[in-house]
Order: C-alpha cells, then sequence, then structure tokens
C-alpha cells in the first residue's frame, strides 16, 4: 500500500483503541508467551528480515545515507540475536500493570493506593533503525499498551517483517492482533495523521534526528514524549584518571558513531591538559576521528573548529574539543550546546562530580562511563522506546514502566465526608 488516507488511520486508530481496551486487563502470561512467541518467529525467519534488509540497504545507498546512518540500518545475525535477546529480556520483567506503587489509609478511614495502568495507544514515529519495530512494540504490549508504529522509509522492508514475527506472537497468545500495527506506507502524510489523531493515539513518541523531533513537537495535536537529538558531552576533570580517560573517550566516540549516546564534544580541563597534553586527541585522530578543535586544542591533524560545530549531533566519526577552565566552564558550555540528552566527567573528586551532577539537568548523568551506555537495555530494561529529553512524565530511557499511568483505589466501609 503507497497511499495513506484519512480513513486507513481512522481504521487503524479504531482497531488500536480496541486492542487497547482488551489489552488493559490481558494477564501477565498472555504478555509473556506473546513476546516470547514473536521472538522464536524473528529467529526463525532471520534469513527472510536479512534479505529485506538488503532491499532497504539498497534503498538507502540510494538515498546517499551517510555510512553511520546506514549502520543504524543494517541488520546481520548478530544483531538480529540481539533483537530476539531484548523481546525475551522484555517478556521476563515484572508486568507493571497493576503493582501498587504507593499505598496509604487517610484519618477518616479511607484507604488509597496508587496502581499502576495502561496510558492506552501509543504512537511511535522512528527513522532507520527496523530493532525499534521490536523494542517499541514488545514495550507497549508489556506495558499494556497498543502501538500504531510508522517507521522511517528505509526500513520499509525489515520493518514489515519484524512486525510480521510480533503478529505471530500476539496470534500464538491469544491477543488481539491490532495491539501492534505498522503503517503500511511510506508516505510522509502518514506521520502529520498520526499527529493529529486526538481520538486515538494518547501519546506520541518520535525518535529520529533534530529534523522529526521538530516536526513533531510543532504540529502535534496529540501528548509528546520528546527524544531530541543527543548531543553528548565528556568532560576530563584535571583529577581524571588517563587510562580510565582514554579508554572511555574512544568507546563513547567510536564504538558506533551514528547512536544518540555517541559522544559530540570532548571538553577538557586545563589542568588536565597541562599535565597530560594532547593524548586524548591524538588517540581520536589515531583512531580515525575527525576532531574540530578549538583554542590550544588544535593540534597537527585536527580541523579548526567552527562556531556551529558545538552543539552539533554528528552521528558520525567526527568530534568537537575544547579546553575549559574547571567544572564550573564546563556546565556552563554544556547548558549552552547540550541537548539534555546524556552528558558525563571523567573525575577521581566526588565534590566535583557532585558539582556536576547538581548543575546539569541532562536526562542521563554519569560518571567515569561511557555515554554509550545511554540505552535502555543497559539499563536493565530490556530495551527502550526513546530517550526522553523532555521534564514531564517520562525522562531517560523510555522502558515499559515508563509507558504507564496510574489511577487511585480507594476503599471505604460507608465512609462520609463531613
Amino acid at each position: 500500500m503507497t497511499d495513506m488516507t484519512p480513513d486507513l488511520m481512522n481504521r487503524l486508530g479504531a482497531a488500536a483503541k480496541a486492542a487497547a481496551r482488551e489489552l488493559a486487563t490481558a494477564s501477565a502470561e498472555a504478555k509473556t508467551a506473546a513476546l516470547n512467541a514473536a521472538a522464536d518467529a524473528v529467529w526463525v525467519r532471520r534469513g527472510e528480515i536479512i534479505e529485506a534488509n538488503g532491499k532497504d540497504l539498497e534503498f538507502g545507498r540510494g538515498k546517499g545515507l551517510s555510512e553511520a546512518m546506514m549502520d543504524r540500518l543494517m541488520l546481520d545475525e548478530t544483531r538480529i540475536q540481539g533483537i530476539v535477546d531484548g523481546l525475551r529480556n522484555v517478556a521476563a520483567q515484572d508486568d507493571p500493570i497493576g503493582a501498587v506503587t504507593d499505598e496509604w489509609t487517610q484519618p477518616t478511614g479511607l484507604h488509597i493506593q496508587r496502581v499502576r495502568t495502561p496510558i492506552g495507544v501509543i504512537g511511535v514515529i522512528y527513522e532507520s533503525r527496523p530493532n525499534v519495530t521490536a523494542d517499541a512494540g514488545a514495550l507497549c504490549l508489556k506495558s499494556g499498551n497498543a502501538v500504531i508504529l510508522r517507521g522511517g522509509s528505509e526500513s520499509f522492508h525489515s520493518s514489515t517483517v519484524i512486525h510480521d514475527c510480533m503478529v505471530e506472537g500476539l496470534r500464538a497468545a491469544g491477543l488481539p492482533e491490532a495491539a501492534v500495527q505498522l503503517v503500511p506506507t511510506r508516505d510522509r502524510q502518514a506521520v502529520k495523521d498520526m499527529l493529529q489523531a486526538t481520538d486515538y493515539i494518547d501519546v506520541i513518541v518520535p525518535r529520529g534526528g533534530k529534523g522529526l523531533v521538530g516536526l513533531v513537537q510543532k504540529e502535534a495535536r496529540v501528548p509528546v514524549f520528546a527524544h531530541l537529538e543527543g548531543i553528548c558531552h565528556i568532560y576530563v576533570d584535571a583529577t581524571a584518571d588517563l587510562e580510565k580517560t582514554r579508554q572511555v573517550v574512544l568507546n563513547a566516540k567510536t564504538r558506533r558513531t551514528g547512536i544518540c549516546g555517541s559522544a559530540e564534544c570532548l571538553l577538557i580541563d586545563q589542568d588536565f591538559w597541562d599535565h597530560h597534553g594532547d593524548i586524548l586527541i591524538r588517540d581520536l585522530i589515531a583512531a580515525g576521528v575527525e576532531v574540530r578543535a578549538s583554542g590550544a586544542a588544535q593540534i597537527d591533524g585536527t580541523v579548526e573548529a567552527q562556531a556551529d560545530d558545538f552543539g552539533h549531533e554528528f552521528l558520525d566519526m567526527i568530534i568537537a574539543a575544547k579546553i575549559v577552565d574547571g567544572v564550573a566552564a564546563a556546565v556552563a558550555h554544556i547548558r549552552e550546546f547540550g541537548s539534555n540528552h546524556t552528558d558525563a566527567i571523567m573525575t577521581e573528586d566526588d565534590t566535583v562530580a557532585d558539582i556536576f551532577f547538581r548543575n546539569l539537568e541532562s536526562a542521563i548523568l554519569m560518571r567515569n562511563a561511557s555515554t554509550q551506555f545511554a540505552d535502555g537495555g543497559e539499563f536493565g530494561m530490556g530495551a527502550e522506546i526513546g530517550i526522553a529529553t523532555g521534564k514531564l512524565h517520562a525522562r531517560g530511557p523510555v522502558g515499559a514502566v515508563q509507558l504507564t499511568s496510574f489511577k487511585y483505589l480507594v476503599t471505604g466501609d460507608g465512609t462520609t465526608r463531613a
């Protein structure tokens, strides 16, 4: 299907809303069974997924995608095993629905419980990475929500087969197949229709670049869990351990450059520079990274940084670098150029670490660890829909628990109000 019409979105939305009502009371056992069956299907059909992914890679090359974006798009057997593991990890988690998060008794005799409930219907709009089809579907199912997925045009074929596997899992567990739906078109009108679907969709989760998230925030009439770009910084304090820092900086930049947790800016304390010199920058250059440096950080092999290199999400083997005078200067730089996603400090000084943590508002702050750990799976959530950078409802990795709301259950004994 290539034509997106309001009628199609109405059908998807109505089916999702009906499925959400059924999922709200589905047993934990049924949801677990569906996810495990989906994992089985993904592995059995891995050859078909890789073949479909070949079509997507060809499409991506035709669009001129960067090497980093092509890496995001690519699936091989190892990455499919990762999808399977993610599905099984989510399946093994405790079911959040019905969990009592707080309870108390008032002097009036009323007993009050706050209980987790599903949100309803989640709309997920994402780019390039086909594994999001499984991650988002799994997390929404685990949290009792129906989901409408609108994947990127580049991952259309891969996402379609992975979605089929999710439906196999639902069918095997006797759950409504409309619990996980994939918009069957590349038509961009699908995004606009989802953003206006207030009758059906309770919240939109955008997962992609600045252009996509900006469009969603500008045009959505549905509430949004914002996932802004990952302009991640590493600040190297004067007391940072040299060998720890060399390992972390290289890993944060080079492990996978196309993910939102990749470091995009290196801030080096002046005292560290005076003591250790340019070793961190030389390490990056030796690893094939283009270092766009300013001031004294410009050494042989670097490129002079331009104003817009700071505050830029490269998603490539490129990093901006600058020398700063102390933690206060590092905090000021990150406040000006960061995206409130993930920022890290390398330090052996507890006081400096505390200043860094208390004075920044990033969703994730790290000490002596690679920013590449900014991931729901690494946080023990099994998977994530994205890293929410807003301050309302969900922040940081959005897993199954973060996709719930709550209600109050109040019990009395013929209790009346004076």
